[in-house]
């Protein structure tokens, strides 16, 4: 099977209410596409996916029917996903290939219109010598068609960061992600893990931290994987956990571990000395902690699967508590291509709340003079800053402490939480604050 006709049956399941990223591992793991076809496939799937509001504005404007079936629309997006976004495919062969898929998908009466649309947003982008997406003057609809995002998420950001430093966040979102790993300081060193990965580079300000190339291939493959060298873990995640500071021989709890990433930080921070619980409601999410547990070779962890909202056996047993809640994701949106349009301001509403009621359940863990960590991987105040002020209201014997981590101090604000800009700082979203009993 062709990668055009692969990414059309998985858009096609997409559409249907499957995950973009399971969707696209289950198609690859049944195909027999070489190396380029499937970076084309898996390119053309979360390209179209993440870009679906600014191809549905064109074919919109350039169709003289606005309801076209859904599996015309679809053909329609990839082509036009093709001519808009990928310069290294000829303009011939993504019309082309387009009207053939029209063809192979049982739609032979509707080549014309896939092709007649097609080659009319190519001849209005001669004519105009410009972008021929039209746009009202309504800031939120045209940064939400530009960039293609919920007017919701626009709105949220506008709020926060103004209209340039918007475009630029949204841009941002839209580009592949590239990945990082944190060097296992319990088994090597980031020097040697540098020089083992070619091309690999150290990030700055954060602590055993590498950037992959972007042609680095399949991650299980890279040297010291096997070894238990290094994980996959995002630079601003990796900074919560020098946030939370633990130390050797302390009890810290990771309210919500799965799938592990800073819990293993926090046992490796502590030189593998004292005791982190890892704590999830979901137990097939806690066997990928498992699995890197093993491969990484810690032994300070001990996993308990339960709801953090309610842990009775843990109450004033902890020195430090880590509550990376779950949350909207949208400082990681550029990770999730499907995220930005299953999330709603109901869903944020909703999880605003369950983040609440397990930051106030897990400061009951702490002992006297504990220290707590919230931190989300969203840019939403009200699951961020509203959750934060809400619980010093209540516990006015809890106080915001700023920071003294070297690769933290830059980041933190006036009121002593921290938020890193994707944009500005060159890795995902992150909002953290560090909280302690006065």
């Amino acid at each position: 099977m062709n990668p055009r006709q692969l990414a059309f049956n998985t858009l096609r399941s997409i559409q249907k209410g499957a995950f973009a990223d399971v969707a696209v591992d289950q198609a690859l793991h049944q195909s027999d596409l070489n190396l380029l076809d499937r970076r084309l496939f898996t390119e053309l799937v979360y390209g179209t996916v993440r870009r679906q509001r600014t191809l549905n504005a064109l074919i919109d404007q350039f169709a003289k029917k606005k309801d076209q079936p859904p599996d015309l629309r679809l053909i329609l997006q990839l082509g036009l996903y093709q001519l808009r976004y990928l310069n290294q495919i000829p303009e011939s062969a993504a019309v082309d290939t387009s009207v053939e898929l029209a063809k192979k998908n049982k739609l032979s009466g509707l080549t014309g219109v896939v092709n007649g649309i097609l080659r009319q947003y190519l001849r209005s982008q001669l004519i105009l010598h410009a972008d021929p997406l039209k746009l009202c003057d309504d800031p939120v609809e045209q940064l939400g068609t530009l960039h293609s995002y919920p007017d919701w998420i626009i709105q949220v950001w506008l709020e926060q960061f103004g209209i340039d430093d918007t475009a630029k966040l949204c841009e941002w979102m839209n580009q592949p992600p590239r990945i990082d790993l944190r060097v296992n300081t319990l088994k090597t060193n980031i020097e040697q893990v540098e020089s083992a990965i070619p091309d690999s580079q150290c990030i700055p300000n954060v602590p055993n931290a590498l950037r992959l190339p972007s042609n680095a291939g399949a991650i299980q493959n890279l040297p010291g994987y096997a070894e238990g060298w290094w994980i996959v873990q995002d630079s601003s995640a990796q900074l919560v956990s020098y946030l939370v500071d633990p130390q050797p021989g302390e009890i810290v709890a990771d309210a919500c571990a799965a799938p592990g990433g800073k819990t293993l930080h926090l046992a490796e921070l502590m030189q593998d000395q004292g005791t982190v619980w890892a704590i999830d409601k979901t137990a097939s999410r806690l066997k990928k902690l498992q699995q890197n547990i093993d491969r990484l070779g810690v032994t300070s962890i001990q996993i308990l699967t339960s709801d953090s909202r309610d842990v009775p056996s843990l109450k004033g047993k902890c020195d430090r508590v880590l509550v990376d809640a779950p949350c909207s994701g949208l400082g990681t949106l550029n990770r999730h291509a499907d995220a930005r349009w299953r999330q709603t301001p109901e869903s944020a509403t909703a999880l605003a709340q369950l983040q609440q009621e397990i930051l106030t359940e897990a400061a009951s863990w702490l002992k006297p003079q504990g220290v707590l960590v919230y931190s989300t991987c969203t840019l939403n105040p009200l699951e961020n800053e509203s959750v934060i002020e809400k619980f010093l209201h209540q516990h006015p014997n809890w106080a915001i402490e700023h920071p003294t981590h070297p690769a933290l101090i830059t980041l933190t604000s006036q009121q002593g939480w921290i938020k890193v800009l994707p944009h500005c700082h060159n890795m995902d979203g992150f909002f953290m604050v560090r909280l302690k009993q006065i």
